[in-house]
């Protein structure tokens, strides 16, 4: 496939009920999503509410391609008190049946806690150990679910950000329906992209895609930023990366007609390059 698959996150809406924003993504031109998990645009806690985005989906033609799974300080499944940790656990298995019901093939999930410095060793590997027993059963439900659980590389200057933290998680999982999803804009701010995606290319199934000017994660549509595109596409064909790409892009206060443009027009730039370097 020369141009990859291109969906759009639906946490540019975070602030708008799924149930308002699903037609004016699909108006807007993408059938293909990834649906945000904040409880003021989907509470995935509520089987009625997920089930009736499910069915509008349906009705629009719109497919998940992924859920991403809650993400919050105290949701933290390497914590070393039992019960924040088996809480956190819980929430994520909650999350997991929400994105079942929405029939979505992929789970996205921050592997780490949103906590910024990397601990003591001992600290680190304690945490990570604890990760890994918490992402095995993520995964197992994921599994028994018919869900492939993905990892997303974290922001640098979290405790999990250093892409050495994933390859151990992987290492550590060892489960045939794990892997990973490289979101574009943590990685360029870790100072090396190449090298990150090189090192998650053997467990890459698809991409967060946003651009920023390296100093913090704006979420700015693809061109807008720093991100040499073109490297990166040329890097990931030489991996038989066959997508999908979500854009993941800020919601920056514009109307949702104008955000609808920036995804239209952030696909047409991707879809040059891709067409260019086939």
């Amino acid at each position: 496939m020369n141009t990859w698959p291109c969906g759009i996150s639906t946490g540019c809406f975070y602030k708008t009920d799924i149930l308002e924003a699903l037609p004016i993504v699909r108006d807007g031109g993408f059938n293909l999503i990834e649906v945000c998990s904040f409880p003021s645009h989907l509470d995935y806690h509520d089987p009625k509410h997920v089930r009736e985005a499910g069915q509008l989906m349906r009705s629009l033609g719109i497919e998940a391609n992924s859920f991403h799974a809650p993400f919050a300080e105290r949701i933290d499944i390497s914590s070393p008190d039992p019960l924040l940790r088996a809480e956190a656990v819980r929430e994520m298995l909650i999350a997991c049946d929400a994105a079942s019901v929405l029939h979505s093939r992929y789970v996205v999930l921050h592997p780490g806690p949103e906590r910024e410095g990397k601990p003591p060793p001992e600290e680190w590997y304690h945490r990570m150990r604890l990760s890994a027993e918490s992402l095995i059963l993520v995964a197992a439900h994921c599994r028994d679910a018919g869900l492939t659980l993905l990892l997303e590389n974290m922001l640098p200057h979290l405790m999990f950000g250093h892409v050495s933290d994933m390859l151990f998680l992987l290492g550590a999982i060892r489960e045939t329906n794990v892997g990973t999803c490289l979101d574009t804009g943590h990685a360029f701010l870790s100072r090396d992209l190449r090298t990150v995606v090189h090192k998650l290319s053997g467990h890459l199934r698809m991409l967060h895609v946003n651009d920023n000017l390296g100093d913090s994660d704006t979420h700015l549509s693809p061109g807008e930023g720093a991100i040499d595109w073109i490297s990166l596409v040329r890097q990931l064909r030489q991996w038989n990366f066959e997508g999908p790409l979500i854009l993941e892009l800020a919601d920056s206060g514009d109307c949702p007609t104008c955000i609808m443009q920036r995804a239209r027009d952030a696909r047409t730039y991707l879809g040059e390059i891709m067409d260019r370097w086939k």
